[in-house]
């Protein structure tokens, strides 16, 4: 599946990153790469705790549907693949 997330920065360094898709899903890095890689590292731990809990991983919507939100004004997009199958 590929998971949309926003990412946000106030400085243009670093960025903090939601996932739409899984509330309470959030991760950051210092650069945009590493923002970047850490949203995947969230998205999959955060669908191993679902997993855990018995829940199927939630079905991304599309980006289309997320970009008239004003909680993401101002922010970057970008979708992230992450591998399902093991949840």
């Amino acid at each position: 599946m590929r998971y949309p997330i926003v990412l946000h920065t106030d400085d243009g360094v670093r960025y903090g990153v939601t996932v739409p898709d899984l509330p309470g899903c959030f991760s950051g890095g210092d650069t945009l790469d590493e923002a970047l890689e850490c949203a995947t590292e969230a998205i999959d731990l955060h669908l191993e705790g679902l997993a855990d809990d018995g829940e199927e991983p939630p079905r991304p919507r599309p980006l289309a549907e997320h970009l008239g939100d004003p909680d993401y004004a101002n922010g970057i997009w970008a979708v992230v693949p992450v591998d399902t199958s093991r949840y």
